[in-house]
């Protein structure tokens, strides 16, 4: 299966300039109830910013006015092609230990997968494997 066909689409992808300060950052997150907002510059994905990220800046002493997403950000994140399949999203999450990836169609940024996302895939293909198996199986009888 493509990513595209599990990705959240560009359109529900939450974005923001580097510039934007920590505060709208939050309030990015807060408004759209996600846990991450991708940073992005010509289109292209050049950081992400994580709830964790915002909390352990926090943990330091910062405050929402004195930093940037530039400042916080993770750059150059981890992405996926849109026509890679969901075998290669795992194993390239299980390798550099993260849980949100933004899918990507050449260099431009097309949307983003996350571990919850898959989750919820994993959920709907073993409910559909376990009603086949309902329906093959002989009823249980009591002795």
């Amino acid at each position: 299966m493509p990513i595209k066909d599990i990705a959240r689409p560009r359109t529900e992808l939450v974005s923001a300039d580097p510039t934007a300060s920590l505060r709208e950052i939050c309030q990015l997150m807060d408004d759209r109830r996600v846990g991450c907002v991708v940073i992005e510059s010509d289109e292209r994905p050049a950081g992400i910013i994580t709830d964790r990220d915002i909390a352990m800046e926090f943990s330091g002493g910062a405050t929402l006015d004195d930093l940037t997403a530039d400042d916080i950000m993770h750059r150059d994140p981890y992405t996926i092609s849109s026509d890679d399949g969901v075998f290669d999203l795992c194993a390239t999450m299980a390798e550099h230990g993260v849980r949100r990836m933004p899918v990507v169609e050449g260099d431009e940024l097309a949307g983003i997968v996350t571990f919850d996302d898959l989750v919820v895939l994993l959920d709907d293909e073993l409910s559909n494997l376990s009603e086949v198996v309902r329906t093959e199986s002989p009823p249980y009888e009591e002795p």
